[in-house]
């Protein structure tokens, strides 16, 4: 009976058929990943490179990178970011990552979700410009932080982040999909307090906030959601709505002009698992527009049944380019059609 549920709930019978964009290629030098790629206003996109997460292909044994791309440059050649300071370079496992512009005197911060030796914490950085480089400026660990995926700043040194699950033991935490347990959350953090602000997520992903800092959104990841929150203080959220997808959607990110949402989504759930060269993952690329309106509305942007792209876990445009990453494969970037 479980294992019927989970096979209901991560869309094990769906077949993509294929829907490109023109002009699409595979970002050169990104071979084990890009789960996840958010961009500055200027065009600067930043890649969280070489997870290595349980249950998943690992194509490396080399840590993970954060690089950078430059979409306002023809050349679209990544470069990878020194890290300086005392920090440990060799257990670096980044996972989700959000930027934040300090309006007082513009420096940028990088918080990157780390899983060194399997843990979870919270890395901050400062980002020097003229050297391509992230200056390191602390550690963020809590019990209440035990399993996160994804991350928004708000702050110099706060943020709302997700945990897509309860348990911390392996074994458990294997099993909890198949029981159907809601019980993952979304935490919130500052130097002054730290709480579990929302909850009853059947694995909680990908988390991103509005251009007008009013909304959350976060993905429900098997109940083929996004649900968005209201946020009334920093620690009070209320459900204003969710939005079906049809997908099993990963990353989010927010068109700061537009407010869309551009998710990188796992159209068939079991074939991540199962991870089978001959039938692998597809990828597919949704994008929802006026999300806050009584009909929003969702389009599939992308599709591919893993012959071109292996397992989106994102997907973010600038300047007429799609940027799609993956969580253990390649990325992608391609022309857009708006």
């Amino acid at each position: 009976m479980f294992c019927l549920l989970y096979r209901h709930l991560s869309l094990y019978y769906r077949e993509l058929t294929q829907n490109y964009l023109p002009n699409c290629h595979h970002i050169e030098g990104i071979e084990y990943g890009a789960e996840d790629i958010t961009i500055l206003e200027n065009g600067l996109a930043f890649l969280s490179t070489g997870l290595k997460y349980p249950g998943l292909p690992s194509n490396s044994d080399d840590p993970g990178k954060i690089y950078t791309l430059n979409l306002m440059d023809s050349k679209m050649k990544i470069k990878a970011m020194n890290i300086k300071g005392d920090f440990d370079k060799d257990s670096f496992n980044p996972h989700g990552i959000s930027l934040y512009t300090d309006d007082k005197d513009g420096a940028v911060y990088l918080f990157v979700v780390n899983h060194p030796q399997g843990n979870s914490q919270v890395e901050i950085f400062q980002f020097v410009e003229d050297e391509n480089a992230l200056q390191y400026i602390k550690t963020i660990k809590h019990e209440l932080l035990h399993n996160v995926n994804d991350i928004v700043a708000v702050g110099t040194e706060s943020f709302y982040a997700t945990n897509d699950h309860y348990f911390t033991n392996g074994i458990l935490k294997f099993v909890e999909p198949f029981l159907s347990l809601s019980w993952c959350d979304v935490v919130y953090y500052s130097p002054q307090t730290v709480q579990v602000v929302a909850g009853g997520f059947l694995i909680s992903n990908g988390i991103n906030i509005s251009p007008d800092k009013r909304h959350l959104y976060v993905s429900d990841f098997l109940k083929h959601k996004i649900v968005v929150l209201e946020i009334q203080k920093n620690t009070v959220l209320s459900h204003v709505k969710e939005v079906d997808v049809g997908s099993l959607c990963d990353n989010i990110e927010v068109d700061r002009e537009s407010g869309d949402l551009w998710l990188g989504c796992h159209p068939n759930g079991l074939k991540c698992v199962f991870h089978d060269p001959n039938d692998p993952p597809g990828s597919e690329v949704i994008r929802i527009e006026n999300i806050l309106s009584e009909k929003p509305r969702v389009t599939q942007v992308y599709s591919d049944d893993g012959s071109v792209i292996i397992a989106s876990s994102v997907a973010t445009q600038y300047g007429g380019k799609l940027l799609i990453g993956t969580v253990y494969q390649k990325a992608l970037i391609c022309d857009l059609k708006l």
